[in-house]
């Protein structure tokens, strides 16, 4: 029978959490210094409006990079579920929470096939990804006809701030998704035995354990949370739009890593994942405030990521030693 795999202890989460905590209180320092708007309450109520998408699927990737794999196609599952919500509401006038179920589902039956592929078929799933990542996108193109679809305030309330407070239920949502997603991986036999797969996938298999069902299924709950995340982006816009995205999983797979989830898979945390997107959103509005220019800013949020990278390197051969 198999070891129970455990995360690191409670104490070295807290020592992470509290570094990354750290560099986000750095960041926001260092940009209020430099910007004079950026301590005005409606630049957090900006940028917690923005990332509810990046977060729900940065949840999703979390669970894939800890078996061990790769999800290259969200950014375009994402637009499918946007394409789908827009079609079924717009040109079948379904009502919106069978339309949302339906956006999940187109989701969440790519992840399936993905995940299959990867377990059955024992191909890496960066290839099989990135095949799903064409698809994906293809199928949103076709069914909206490569047209941009507007859905009107159907779907904007989801993404408008609540008076008071300032912040979307988008937003809250995102949030609760976080912990619940917090919650599978690190106190249930489901998030401990993903770990373990991408750990030594070779050792759960000779503990008798069938690893296929898990790596299965962090594909699937990957794809149903990028069509939750096809919901809030149109809700910003009250538009879908089939071009969506793009590029979109590097920015996860970047707010994972920096985060520290392992792209080796065997390690990561929801929590550090949705701090590593606020690291992120901070520091490309902080750089939008100074007005540096977008190519300066893909410059240093690409050395962050590398430096993010080199890090994890660097930790696991010191927990090695």
């Amino acid at each position: 029978m198999i070891q129970r795999p455990v995360s690191p202890p409670l104490l070295t989460h807290f020592a992470e959490y509290a570094a990354l905590l750290g560099v986000l209180s750095i960041m926001i320092l260092t940009f209020g210094i430099l910007s004079d708007n950026f301590f005005a309450l409606s630049t957090i109520q900006l940028i917690a409006n923005q990332i509810p998408s990046l977060t729900v699927v940065a949840v999703g990737m979390t669970f894939v990079l800890v078996v061990g794999g790769i999800d290259l196609s969200v950014g375009s599952l994402l637009a499918l579920g946007s394409s789908v919500l827009a079609v079924l509401m717009v040109s079948l006038h379904w009502p919106l929470w069978l339309a949302i179920i339906a956006a999940v589902a187109a989701g969440a039956a790519c992840g399936l096939i993905s995940g299959s592929i990867t377990a059955f078929g024992r191909i890496p799933s960066f290839i099989v990804t990135l095949g799903m990542l064409e698809i994906a996108r293809g199928l949103a193109k076709i069914i909206s006809d490569s047209q941009s679809i507007y859905i009107g305030s159907s779907v904007g309330w989801i993404g408008d701030a609540l008076g008071g407070i300032g912040i979307s239920p988008a937003f809250i949502f995102a949030v609760a998704v976080v912990a619940v997603g917090q919650l599978v991986l690190a106190r249930t036999v489901f998030g401990r035995y993903c770990i373990a797969i991408g750990t030594n996938e070779e050792a759960v298999r000779m503990s008798g354990i069938n690893a296929k069902p898990y790596i299965i299924s962090v594909f699937v709950i990957s794809g149903m949370l990028c069509g939750v995340a096809g919901l809030m982006t149109t809700s910003l816009m009250s538009t879908a739009n089939p071009n969506e995205a793009v590029g979109f999983e590097l920015s996860a797979i970047a707010a994972c890593v920096v985060g520290g989830t392992s792209l080796m898979g065997g390690r990561g945390s929801v929590v550090a994942s949705f701090l590593g997107v606020l690291i992120i959103a901070v520091l490309q509005s902080g750089l939008a405030q100074l007005s540096v220019a977008d190519p300066i800013k893909q410059l240093i949020t690409g050395c962050v990521i590398v430096v993010a990278v080199l890090l994890d390197v660097a930790r696991q051969k010191w927990s090695r030693t």
